[in-house]
């Protein structure tokens, strides 16, 4: 039994449609970001993007409950999630992870990344964005109808315990299509064979989260934004994955 409602062929492919123009939006933001560049002035570009390119802004739809006041969430250096896009002027070198989910035909699609402002990544930054990344990779290779979530966890764990990151325990992925947020949730530590069973036509979103310190958060005075609690940098990726009949398919990265 699925662990969401079934969707119909037509859900599905509205799902890789949405996924294929969310890709290209990050594709195009993280080109378009600058040091600079304030965080408010980057979600009103993106804003206009996501409307120019037939979709919709999820993260103001009252239907989802969430009330948050802009179209993407920006976090900066020890910012981990749900970080809201303010007038701070953005800094070459700073550690910038932005997470979208976007709204089309009905249905939405979930993905994030981190990029450092200005330059490519380096020194113990590169180490951070090159693991979390590639954990997020380890936890797909795993996706596959009959799996556990805990498979998935598993690997996402074994990838950042090697890199010696800090790992966020408390966030976790989730189930994504029909809401932004469903059933089943995906940590990002676990063991194998174990937690819910993945069946064909089951879409999550996994999203490692670690710091280059400890694991532990702390939520800021503005209620969203969520750093880590030592203040260390922190690096978040994100795709949307289809469970299919042969495995899996990764809706929201560039075909």
């Amino acid at each position: 039994m699925s662990l969401q409602p079934t969707k119909t062929p037509e859900q599905i492919e509205a799902m890789r449609q949405g996924g294929q123009i969310l890709a290209q939006l990050l594709v195009d933001l993280k080109n378009y970001v600058q040091p600079g560049m304030t965080g408010c002035q980057i979600d009103a570009w993106l804003e206009q993007e996501i409307l120019k390119r037939g979709a919709e802004v999820t993260y103001k739809d009252p239907a989802e409950g969430v009330d948050f006041p802009a179209s993407i969430c920006i976090s900066v250096n020890e910012n981990i999630v749900h970080g809201l896009p303010n007038d701070i002027p953005l800094e070459r070198g700073d550690v910038a992870k932005f997470d979208l989910v976007i709204t089309y035909h009905d249905m939405k699609v979930d993905s994030a990344f981190t990029m450092v402002v200005g330059e490519e990544p380096s020194g113990s930054k590169k180490h951070l964005l090159n693991n979390v990344e590639k954990s997020l990779y380890a936890g797909i290779a795993q996706v596959k109808a009959g799996a556990h979530i805990g498979d998935i966890s598993s690997a996402i764990e074994k990838v950042l315990k090697k890199a010696k990151l800090g790992i966020v325990l408390e966030l976790v992925g989730h189930g994504v299509g029909q809401k932004m947020h469903m059933d089943p949730e995906v940590p990002n530590f676990g063991h194998k064979g174990t937690g819910p069973v993945l069946s064909v036509g089951d879409t999550i979103a996994i999203e490692p989260m670690a710091s280059l310190g400890k694991g532990a958060i702390t939520t800021a005075p503005d209620g969203w934004t969520i750093a880590m609690r030592d203040g260390s940098l922190s690096a978040h990726f994100e795709h949307t994955v289809l469970v299919t009949a042969n495995g899996c398919e990764i809706l929201t990265k560039l075909k």
